[in-house]
């Protein structure tokens, strides 16, 4: 059989990967603490649960939903954006549902990247970003992200030349892997470069809502210009611990999500109408899951710090995510540190190159089990010495 050569310009997915190593261990017996992949551990709050189960009774939410989502759960997602971020949007025009932002983001590109266009990725990052770019015939200029600069791109950095070439440009704050954060300064000068190269902008917020520590991420859409150069993609995965339920949103400029939903109708049908119900319940209802999350994610996070910290790192607190991002020690790389936590330890983390080039040296925690599993994980790395000192 003969694949698309597409399909040859593609890694293995990094967490299908992880999983495949995960399964051995565990086939071997090991009782593998997974700190890998970024899926929250806690329930859905029960109101939303209720809110689907009363409507998947409804005979009437078991047909075709509106391509562009419920009119009631665009509302939704329009006010919520204007009480949380004080955005203002017009919810028929400016807002897009989604089957779960990453099908958004693996979309976008379809409706602005002809083949050999290119597009402006960060480094590391999730890695839709640039296998999307690639699956469009897209080629990925990465900006290199690195705790020199706090892991955000340098604009100035990207040459006229490829600036004018770009469709494209996508960021991602808070950070998926890194857990930075972006000042609204930043966001003012991305605006501005945008605006001089005619580039759209992509910022997947999907970390909007967990933070620490009294810090507020900011909306890239709170910029003023932004909405005029790019879009804002979201999901209630993290906030309301809804990773499976496979829903999401994209909101800001019109044509561009015009242009995303034409991709959409001629690929998808939709969000089953019970689900989308369930997120207008969730944007609408109590919002205490968030505090309540944080608050659990704030322990968590304590506790890998001050542990690593123990071990010779050097981490400062995270202000957002339920990430930590941490440099391997000195003779190893990524993929050998990862492979020996688990060997050792029993312990899986993703290793950093997993992120792109620039990841390489780092790898990254999940904080998604409860405080005495990371605690005992800290354990086994100090029983099996395992230091940030590196290799013995």
């Amino acid at each position: 059989m003969q694949r698309a050569k597409r399909i040859a310009a593609i890694p293995p997915y990094l967490f299908a990967e992880i999983d495949k190593l995960k399964a051995a261990a565990r086939a071997r017996g090991v009782d593998v603490i997974d700190l890998g992949i970024g899926d929250p551990d806690k329930p859905t709050p029960e109101h939303v649960v209720e809110a689907l189960a009363a409507a998947a009774r409804d005979p009437a939410t078991h047909r075709y939903p509106p391509y562009e989502g419920l009119p009631e759960l665009k509302q939704a997602i329009a006010r919520w954006y204007d009480e949380r971020y004080g955005v203002k949007l017009d919810p028929e025009n400016e807002v897009l549902v989604l089957i779960g932002s990453k099908e958004g983001i693996a979309h976008v590109f379809w409706a602005f990247v002809d083949p050999g266009d290119v597009t402006l990725v960060p480094d590391p990052a999730y890695p839709v970003y640039r296998t999307g770019t690639l699956l469009a015939g897209g080629r990925p200029y990465t900006m290199p992200l690195t705790p020199e600069r706090g892991f955000l791109p340098d604009l100035t950095a990207v040459e006229p030349e490829v600036a004018e070439q770009a469709k494209l440009l996508f960021l991602n704050y808070p950070n998926n892997p890194t857990a930075a954060v972006a000042p609204p300064e930043f966001f003012a000068e991305v605006v501005d470069f945008a605006r001089r190269h005619n580039i759209i902008v992509c910022h997947d917020f999907a970390y909007c809502e967990t933070t620490f520590d009294g810090y507020r991420a900011p909306s890239f859409l709170a910029t003023p210009g932004a909405k005029e150069v790019g879009i804002e993609f979201n999901s209630l995965s993290k906030p309301y611990n809804m990773t499976g339920w496979r829903v999401g949103f994209a909101v800001g400029n019109k044509e561009v999500l015009a242009a995303l939903s034409i991709i959409k109708t001629n690929i998808d049908s939709g969000v089953f109408n019970a689900v989308q119900l369930a997120a207008r319940a969730a944007l609408t209802g109590p919002q205490d899951i968030i505090e309540r999350m944080n608050k659990i994610y704030t322990g968590r996070r304590n506790v890998i710090i001050q542990g690593l910290n123990s071990l010779g790192w050097r981490l400062e607190p995270t202000k957002a995510t339920f990430y930590v991002w941490a440099p391997v020690p000195a003779g190893y790389t990524s993929k050998e540190f990862a492979a020996l936590l688990l060997e050792r330890a029993g312990v899986n983390v993703a290793p950093g190159n997993g992120y792109g080039e620039q990841g390489e040296g780092f790898f990254r925690i999940a904080l998604t089990v409860d405080e005495d599993r990371l605690a005992e994980a800290v354990k086994r790395l100090r029983q099996a010495g395992i230091t940030f000192a590196g290799k013995r």
